[in-house]
């Protein structure tokens, strides 16, 4: 046996060891476990209950009534954003969920048109959106996936609980070491002992802190070559309530992205609620602050106070929250090794991403759906090397894109930091890209959709979007915070 084993027909268990046969065909009953609840881990088992018999998800937490932040979900009090790649894969997992979304507040923002925008040096010009955002909290986004996913009788929960190691060895894993949480190392010398749920697939969805690569080792296996690129990003939220702005502005968001030549950066963005979210951040040594008093005072290091005078009229209605843990890690369980057939990673257990480029929720639900066509697909053997390989293909252009931002922060750090030459032609164009995608709506328009996973990186070489990038000169653009959405007409000279 080895990774090559057949993941659609969840690894025949070995002999000598018997399975139930399913009631109705006779055949030995199939049973999937995946490990964490959070929309990476509750995505997957709606795409394999159409595959086995029994999924079972187990989540340390227990999972809340409402959409409620959960402390698992360290992230919860931060800005989340679906972007339009994951709207759509997330309609296919799930149809009318983004309908429903809407109908329980769920705010949409398009882009250009709604956002007073900086980036790489320049205020994007608002022209009519080509794109738009979902800017719900994660509670409330985790919370619907959950109750439709849920529905479907294969799947079973197991809340509470922490799993603590793998069955089986380096050939294949045969389920998982559960201990009921809080029940730590000094509770199991006092005699809380584990107990075995054997199953014939196992799928990580953890989260970027995986103890997968340690579960492995401990049965004899080889951990995930890791991959990681830190550019030290910390950033710091807080919730207010919007102050007025009659007469000021249309804006419906605020956004100034971080860059080499300007590390601190800041959002604000709605919720569903009428409130909005506002996330601060800065690189080493220019952290954002937890101290309420400061937060606001903060943004006086952005290009422009526009976000100063915004916080200035709104009231602040939640403490602020801080987060560190933002480097880009991905663990390469792709590459040939002495790991165990009938394990999975998926999520942030297989590709976290610099939460500031808003990917990770966008790629769980990108990987679901390489799951479900990779298991659909008849004319090759869903292996757990096939399915592995596909599901960090998933997750691959959204790896491009904040690890190549993040290798020109200054102080990065990580053994994927480093810049190939060969990777320097494509940072050219980019460069230009860049220079021309706030004022020219044909390459705004093709760069939004690749930086928002809806379209693949050749959108870039569309012949309009060349034309413009090697011939046109750079564009004008607003040489303040367009408060305004552009009215019909050419832009003015004056900008």
């Amino acid at each position: 046996m080895s990774m090559d084993e057949d993941v659609d027909g969840l690894a025949a268990p070995d002999a000598g060891e018997r399975i139930p046969p399913h009631r109705h065909t006779g055949r030995p009953a199939r049973h999937a476990v995946v490990i964490g609840g959070g929309i990476a881990g509750l995505l997957t088992a709606k795409v394999l209950a159409a595959h086995a018999d029994r999924v079972t998800v187990v989540e340390r937490d227990r999972f809340p009534d409402e959409a409620k932040a959960r402390p698992g979900v360290p992230q919860s009090g931060h800005i989340h954003v679906l972007l339009a790649g994951g709207q759509s894969a997330l309609e296919t997992l799930l149809p009318g969920i983004v309908a429903e979304l809407r109908e329980h507040g769920a705010p949409e923002v398009g882009m250009p048109g709604d956002m007073v925008q900086w980036q790489s040096g320049i205020w994007y010009r608002r022209t009519p959106s080509t794109t738009h955002l979902l800017t719900a909290s994660r509670p409330l986004l985790e919370w619907l996936v959950r109750r439709r996913v849920l529905t479907d009788t294969r799947i079973e929960t197991v809340q509470g609980t922490e799993v603590v190691g793998l069955l089986g060895d380096a050939v294949r894993t045969t389920g998982v070491l559960l201990r009921e949480r809080g029940a730590g190392a000094k509770a199991t010398r006092e005699g809380v002992v584990t107990r075995a749920l054997t199953a014939d697939l196992v799928v990580d969805a953890s989260g970027r802190g995986s103890r997968a690569p340690k579960w492995l080792a401990a049965v004899g296996a080889e951990p995930p070559h890791e991959e990681t690129l830190d550019s030290g990003l910390a950033y710091a939220s807080r919730v207010y309530r919007p102050g007025d702005n009659e007469g000021i502005t249309d804006t419906v968001g605020y956004y100034v992205v971080p860059d080499p030549n300007q590390v601190s950066g800041g959002v604000a963005l709605p919720m569903e609620d009428g409130r909005y979210l506002v996330t601060l951040s800065g690189v080493r040594g220019g952290e954002p602050p937890s101290d309420e008093a400061e937060f606001a005072d903060f943004t006086m290091r952005l290009p422009h106070k526009f976000l100063y005078e915004w916080l200035r009229r709104a009231e602040p209605d939640s403490p602020v929250r801080a987060f560190r843990n933002t480097a880009n890690i991905r663990r390469r369980y792709d590459r040939p090794g002495r790991r165990p057939a009938g394990f999975l990673a998926v999520g942030d257990a297989l590709c976290a991403f610099n939460p500031v480029y808003a990917q990770g929720m966008t790629v769980a639900a990108l990987n679901a759906v390489a799951l479900r066509e990779t298991l659909a697909d008849r004319r090759h053997t869903p292996t757990t090397r096939r399915v592995q390989r596909a599901l960090l293909d998933s997750a691959r252009p959204a790896w491009d894109i904040s690890s190549g931002a993040d290798k020109e922060m200054p102080g990065v750090v990580g053994d994927a930091a480093r810049t190939r030459a060969v990777d320097r032609p494509a940072a050219w164009y980019l460069e230009r890209v860049q220079r021309r995608a706030g004022g020219n709506p044909d390459v705004g328009k093709a760069f939004r959709a690749v930086l928002h996973l809806s379209a693949p990186l050749s959108a870039l070489f569309a012949p309009s979007v060349v034309r413009a990038v090697l011939f046109e000169p750079v564009p004008h653009t607003p040489a303040e915070p367009p408060m305004w959405r552009e009215s019909e007409g050419p832009l003015p000279e004056t900008w």
